[in-house]
């Protein structure tokens, strides 16, 4: 897919218990190039933001909306919503300036409008989501291959209405791995590890190995592995012992989204990416928006891991 360069007002480098109880996380990182990113993002919507309550309301969605604007830097564009879910301004998606997408989810289920309209509602900060690439000066939403993990910043821009834009993952300086923050890098690694490890040994002893907290599958900065089969049933988990042999495909956050049955059919469908909310045991078992990647490990199971959106932006999300 044709990627886009970042110039202009802001360059970007770009970035960027299970069911709580008991759960090992790391804490807040140091200022790294990641944290520099996103603090590039949130500077880019205040600004916006800025001007729109300068230039008001009318012209402020103009010039959002003109895909040769201001705002508009092929990836890096700002959107607008109101807070009933109308999308009001978008220099890729046009058509649907005026409809309501305030149930709108990405490909794995996530309620992105819902989630970034509450952010913005609470004073405006971080939000993670997956996203289509703009290419050929649109962007096809239903083009399920072509989502990518996103961070995205939120603001408030007047009365009645927000603002929003992002970057994705894969923008980041190099190819590959060193595509992805070193926190998502290395959770992918985990799980890339734990479904080989999971093919190369019997059942037993590989939820033994993955259940272990002492063993392989923790890593330096406290991401683990779990595993579920695909009727959600938990088969392993470092800090769930007494959750395995229980079905959480039922499980649903505060926004709605069934987390559990959203990763299994993200393995089911060969893996990869997914965004979802989850109880941060070093927030006080706050929900906090979680990137995860999931593979299978053969038709009976399969494993996953996940970053909090703190690990990445360095404040609280």
């Amino acid at each position: 897919m044709k990627r886009y360069h970042l110039t202009g007002t802001v360059c970007l480098l770009a970035l960027l218990a299970v069911l709580a109880a008991g759960c090992s996380s790391p804490g807040v990182p140091e200022v790294t190039e990641e944290n520099t990113a996103a603090e590039d993002l949130a500077a880019f919507v205040q600004e916006a933001a800025t001007y729109a309550k300068t230039a008001g309301k009318d012209m402020a969605l103009a010039e959002f909306g003109n895909a040769s604007g201001r705002f508009s830097q092929g990836d890096l564009y700002v959107y607008a919503y109101d807070y009933n879910g109308t999308l009001l301004a978008h220099p890729y998606e046009s058509e649907a300036v005026g409809t309501d997408r305030g149930n709108w989810t990405d490909v794995r289920g996530l309620p992105v409008i819902r989630i970034g309209a509450a952010t913005a509602a609470d004073g405006g900060g971080f939000i993670a989501y997956l996203y289509p690439a703009p290419e050929n000066g649109s962007i096809d939403e239903s083009a399920g291959e072509s989502y990518l993990p996103k961070l995205g910043y939120v603001a408030p821009a007047g009365e009645g209405w927000w603002i929003g834009s992002g970057i994705y993952l894969s923008d980041t300086a190099g190819t590959g791995r060193e595509a992805y923050p070193e926190a998502v890098s290395a959770m992918v690694d985990l799980v890339e590890r734990g479904a080989a490890y999971g093919r190369d040994h019997e059942k037993g002893e590989a939820f033994a190995g993955i259940a272990n907290q002492t063993g392989e599958f923790i890593d330096p900065a406290g991401h683990y592995l779990y595993a579920y089969d695909y009727n959600g049933t938990l088969l392993a988990h470092p800090y769930l012992q007494a959750a395995i042999g229980s079905s959480l495909i039922e499980r649903q956050d505060p926004f709605g989204m069934k987390n559990i049955r959203a990763l299994r059919d993200t393995a089911r469908d060969g893996g990869g990416f997914i965004v979802f909310v989850w109880p941060n045991p070093d927030n006080g078992n706050r929900g906090e928006l979680k990137i995860g990647y999931v593979l299978p490990v053969d038709e009976d199971w399969w494993v996953g891991s996940g970053v909090y959106l703190s690990e990445i932006v360095g404040e609280n999300a």
